[in-house]
């Protein structure tokens, strides 16, 4: 079983990813923020990780430097230019943007697409 690790300071949005993923036959554990993603980080090692890119707390550039080593795929609210969008990219483990709000079906698709 895969495991997946999504961080989002909204709990309606946490708890609604983590639902559909644990339908989905995933491993679920969550975060409020980056600093208790980084927490829980030293824990655990998921298959890939959910990460709200607009959170309070420590910068989401810097918990991507942090988490290199595990796949990332940022939640948006905001339209992103092509240029941020590629530096994060070049960070290596980010491996996908999702806009919010999502359809879900699309979540479902691109998380199992990543988390394989």
């Amino acid at each position: 079983m895969k495991t997946i690790l999504v961080v989002d300071d909204e709990p309606d949005i946490r708890k609604t990813v983590a639902a559909l993923l644990r339908n989905q036959g995933f491993v679920v554990k969550t975060a409020v923020n980056g600093d208790d993603c980084i927490k829980k980080l030293q824990n655990m090692t998921p298959d890939l990780i959910i990460l709200d890119i607009m959170m309070p707390g420590t910068p989401v550039k810097d918990i991507v430097k942090k988490v290199k080593n595990i796949k990332t795929i940022f939640l948006t609210v905001v339209r992103m230019a092509d240029a941020e969008k590629e530096e994060l990219m070049g960070q290596g483990n980010v491996v996908d943007f999702i806009q919010k709000p999502f359809e879900i079906n699309e979540l479902v698709k691109r998380i199992k697409m990543h988390a394989t």
